[in-house]
């Protein structure tokens, strides 16, 4: 096997595995170093994303949503069902089997495009005259390779409470909250961001009675404050209980479950006594045991290596993508950067406009946006207009039985370019695509609301929020 090569990238997640396949699109020798192990003590590729992460949280995400529509709301259509029951390990099974299909699916492209995997853990040695040297150890004899440019593409890991360690059983993070034995009757999160709302929607859907505790004192604050509105009111009439400004005291666990001391937002001391609980209170970069000090490379105090707009850092040849740059922690952000970087090694000049990347929760109804929000552009002190429309007057909607939510369209009120799109409903992360790409091209409101938008469909209540945004909306 060659020991060096024009591209070594370490990691296998989205970022890692897309850029090592689009560096050997482009004709270089490629290998990518991945260590992480299934449940089953199997190497697979794709990280977080593919094996605890986006895809396995999706697939159960979908089957209570299933569960929830055959409880609850099939009577609407006139279908009676009576007897609805979980097999709860069949569940699981099915969403391993999509991982692994995923994972396999990565294996496929890495031999289609003659990518090398180095199987282990890769860490920098030193830095020679023909490139970087990466020693690649955890299965059998260690070995060290070398590569005129590096990109690192290592992805991010939960973080933890220091008075709540998670054993992935009672107290656990993403990973075990994805595998539970059985549906909790009380089911406790920490953090009210991305994964807590789509984890304790997974449990709530499937019969879990959860309470969510946040810190902050805004619900989903990174959101136009519209959507976090409508958003909170949905949930809570869906049963979650979401408390603010809460202040964790302790966490203990026993033989009967999980109790969390905690300050509510007016100071009162609270115990709440759960089965389970689930911390998510964001995530931190890996960087640690890269080797990086072998090379001069260090990390910012949060953990971060810097780099600038086209990921390189102050090291020549050496890049760095996804989870351990700045910016959002997504993995389609991973993705487009990942491809940039190896468009930059072969020297061509790509770009990313990190202000068109969408964003998207995958509870129900989904929230999706991209661009700026209102309150942001205010705080700009910047001139705008902005339409909104509700899915309760479409047509596709109410045929589907999920006419919550709107789709808001905020443009500059001179030039009428669409400065930010934010969606709360049915389809929100398909739908706000084109919004994306309205935006890449810098498009004014106007443009979309002249694009024929087919009937019925979801779609056309983005085009009547263009049509709003111009007071003009046709519908309402």
């Amino acid at each position: 096997m060659a020991k060096d090569f024009d591209v070594v990238v370490i990691g296998a997640g989205p970022g890692g595995y897309v850029a090592a396949v689009r560096a050997a699109q482009l004709g270089k020798s490629v290998a990518c170093i991945e260590k992480w192990k299934n449940p089953k003590g199997e190497l697979a590729l794709g990280g977080t994303c593919l094996n605890v992460g986006c895809i396995p949280s999706k697939a159960l995400l979908a089957s209570s949503e299933e569960f929830e529509k055959v409880s609850h709301h099939l009577a609407d259509h006139g279908i009676t069902v009576e007897g609805a029951k979980i097999d709860l390990a069949k569940m699981l099974a099915r969403k391993e089997g999509i991982v692994t299909k995923m994972t396999k699916g990565i294996e496929f492209l890495f031999r289609k495009n003659k990518i090398t995997w180095l199987k282990g853990h890769g860490k920098f040695v030193s830095k020679g005259d023909a490139g970087y040297q990466i020693e690649v150890s955890g299965e059998g004899e260690a070995e060290t390779v070398t590569a005129r440019n590096v990109i690192i593409a290592t992805g991010s890991k939960a973080r933890h409470l220091p008075f709540a360690k998670v054993d992935g059983t009672l107290v656990a993070d993403n990973e075990g909250a994805l595998s539970f034995d059985s549906v909790p009757k009380k089911l406790a999160v920490i953090g009210a961001g991305v994964i807590g709302l789509e984890l304790g929607s997974v449990w709530r859907r499937l019969g879990a009675d959860v309470t969510v505790l946040e810190a902050l004192p805004e619900f989903l604050g990174a959101c136009d404050v519209g959507v976090a509105k409508e958003a909170a009111k949905i949930f809570k009439k869906q049963g979650l209980d979401i408390h603010l400004s809460v202040k964790i005291g302790s966490v203990t666990t026993s033989d009967k479950g999980v109790s969390i001391q905690y300050a509510d937002k007016d100071g009162n001391a609270q115990t709440l006594d759960a089965d389970r609980l689930i911390v998510s209170v964001g995530r931190v970069p890996n960087t640690d045991n890269l080797g990086l000090e072998n090379i001069g490379l260090g990390v910012t105090e949060r953990g971060f290596i810097e780099v600038d707009d086209h990921c390189r850092t102050k090291l020549p040849n050496v890049y760095a993508i996804g989870d351990v740059v700045r910016g959002p922690m997504l993995a389609h952000k991973a993705e487009d950067e990942g491809v940039l970087v190896a468009e930059v090694i072969d020297g061509q000049k790509p770009h990313i406009d990190y202000n068109c990347i969408p964003w998207v929760i995958y509870t129900s109804p989904e929230i999706a946006w991209v661009g700026k929000t209102e309150q942001q552009l205010k705080a700009e002190g910047r001139e705008i207009k902005a339409g909104q429309f509700p899915f309760s007057v479409n047509g596709r909607a109410l045929g589907i039985n999920a006419a919550e939510g709107f789709v808001k369209v905020i443009a500059d009120a001179k030039t009428d370019e669409v400065l930010g799109v934010h969606i709360i409903g049915p389809n929100a992360s398909d739908l706000i695509a084109e919004a994306a790409v309205a935006m890449e091209f810098k498009a004014a409101s106007e443009d979309i609301a002249r694009i024929c938008h087919p009937h019925p469909s979801l779609s056309e209540v983005m085009r009547e929020a263009a049509l709003a945004a111009d007071k003009r909306a046709i519908n309402m």
